[in-house]
C-alpha cells in the first residue's frame, strides 16, 4: 500500500479514536467542539477599502472593522458582551500571532490592538492577556513590546518559557535538535524524536485566539492558524518544515494534542487579510502583494485556512505567477482530526462592507 494511502488510513484510524474519547469521556469542552461543526464552519469577513493606505493599517478603522465582525459572529448587542460570549473574564487569554516576518507581513499590530481593547472592555484584567509567538526576540522586532507595554499586558515567547518535559509530541522522524530545545545536549544528545510543549500553554495559558496573516507558505500552502498554533506550540519542530508531507501529518496532529484541545483551548480564530502576500513565506515582499482590507472571523481555523489558499491562488493568477503548492493534505487530515471542514463549499461566508 503507498505510503501517502497508509498515512490517510491511520489518519481516518485516529479521528474515529478521538470521537469515541470525547463520546464516553463526557467533558463539557471536548463535547462541545465536537458537536459545534456547523457553527464552527461560519466565517465572517470585513472590508473597508480604508483600512490600509500604502500597505499602513489605519487603526481607528481596523479598530471597527474587528469590533463589527465579532458583534455579527457572536450576535451580541455591544462588544463587552461580544467578548465575553468568546472567553471568560477568568481565563489567560493567549494572542498567538506570527510575527517573523515583521509588522508589514505577519500579524499587524492595529489586529491585536483591536483585539487587546476588545477584550479589557469585556472585563478581562491586563495581566489575564498574552499576546505570545515561539521567540521574544521576533515580538519585539514587530513592536509588540511598546503594545504590551501601552496596555499593560504581558508577552512572552513559547520558548523562552520553557518545555514541559511531561507533554510532547513523538515522532520517529530524528530532528536537529538546536539550543533551547528540551533535549538539546542532555547526556550528549543533538537529534530527538519529540517535539515538548510549552510551559506557556500547559501552565498559564487557558485559551487561545490565533491571529494570523494572509501570506503564503512553501509547503503548508499558507501561513495560517494552524500552522502557525503548531509550529509556535512545540520544540524541535524544523524537522517536519523541509517535506509538504512531513507538515500534512505533524501540523493537524499537533494540534490535537490534549494540551491544545481540552476545554475548547482554541477559543477563536482571526486571519488578518489587511493584506494578502501571495510569495516571501517570512520575507516581507510588498511587490508580491495585495491590499485587501479585510479581517476574516470563524471558530473554524481550517476552513479559514483553506480559504486564505484560495484567496492567494486567485492573487497569483491575476498577476499570471505561477501556481504554488496547496498541500490540501494537511487540511484534509486536519478535517479527519475534526479541527474543522476543509471543503469551502460547506463554509458558510458572511461579508460585511
Amino acid at each position: 500500500m503507498p505510503r501517502r494511502q497508509t498515512v490517510k488510513n491511520l489518519l481516518i484510524f485516529v479521528a474515529i479514536c478521538v470521537a469515541a474519547a470525547v463520546s464516553l469521556s463526557g467533558r463539557g469542552g471536548a463535547s462541545a467542539r465536537a458537536g459545534a461543526t456547523p457553527v464552527a464552519s461560519r466565517v465572517v469577513m470585513v472590508e473597508d477599502a480604508q483600512a490600509t493606505s500604502a500597505f499602513e493599517p489605519r487603526p481607528d478603522i481596523v479598530q471597527g472593522m474587528v469590533d463589527r465582525g465579532l458583534l455579527k459572529f457572536t450576535g451580541k448587542e455591544n462588544i463587552a458582551e461580544a467578548w465575553r460570549a468568546v472567553v471568560s473574564t477568568q481565563d489567560v487569554v493567549g494572542l498567538k500571532v506570527y510575527c517573523a516576518p515583521g509588522p508589514t507581513s505577519g500579524t499587524r499590530p492595529a489586529v491585536v490592538v483591536a483585539v487587546v481593547k476588545g477584550l479589557l472592555q469585556a472585563g478581562l484584567p491586563p495581566h489575564n492577556i498574552v499576546i505570545w509567538d515561539k521567540q521574544l526576540s521576533d515580538l519585539r522586532a514587530a513592536g509588540f513590546d511598546e503594545l504590551a507595554r501601552r496596555f499593560n499586558v504581558r508577552l512572552a515567547g513559547s520558548a523562552n518559557s520553557g518545555w514541559d518535559e511531561k507533554t510532547f509530541y513523538s515522532k520517529p522522524l530524528l530532528g536537529e535538535l538546536v539550543s533551547g530545545d528540551y533535549e538539546f545536549d542532555k547526556d550528549g544528545t543533538r537529534t530527538g524524536r519529540n517535539s515538548y510543549v510549552s510551559k506557556l500553554l500547559t501552565h498559564d495559558i487557558t485559551r487561545v485566539i490565533t491571529i494570523t496573516p494572509l501570506l503564503n507558505h512553501n509547503e503548508a500552502g499558507v501561513t495560517g492558524n494552524l500552522y502557525s498554533l503548531a509550529a509556535g506550540s512545540v520544540d524541535n519542530f524544523a524537522r517536519f518544515e523541509l517535506q509538504a508531507e512531513r507538515l500534512a501529518e505533524a501540523v493537524p496532529e499537533i494540534c490535537v494534542l490534549p494540551a491544545l484541545t481540552d476545554h475548547d483551548y482554541l477559543a477563536l480564530s482571526i486571519t488578518d487579510a489587511l493584506i494578502g502576500q501571495y510569495q516571501g513565506e517570512n520575507s516581507s515582499l510588498l511587490h508580491y502583494s495585495k491590499a485587501l482590507n479585510q479581517v476574516w472571523i470563524s471558530k473554524d481555523p481550517v476552513a479559514l485556512d483553506v480559504l486564505a489558499i484560495q484567496e492567494l491562488d486567485r492573487e497569483r493568477e491575476a498577476r499570471k505567477v505561477a501556481p504554488a503548492k496547496s498541500n490540501a493534505d494537511l487540511y484534509q487530515n486536519a478535517q479527519m482530526l475534526q479541527l474543522g471542514t476543509d471543503d469551502p463549499a460547506k463554509v458558510q461566508i458572511e461579508m460585511l462592507k
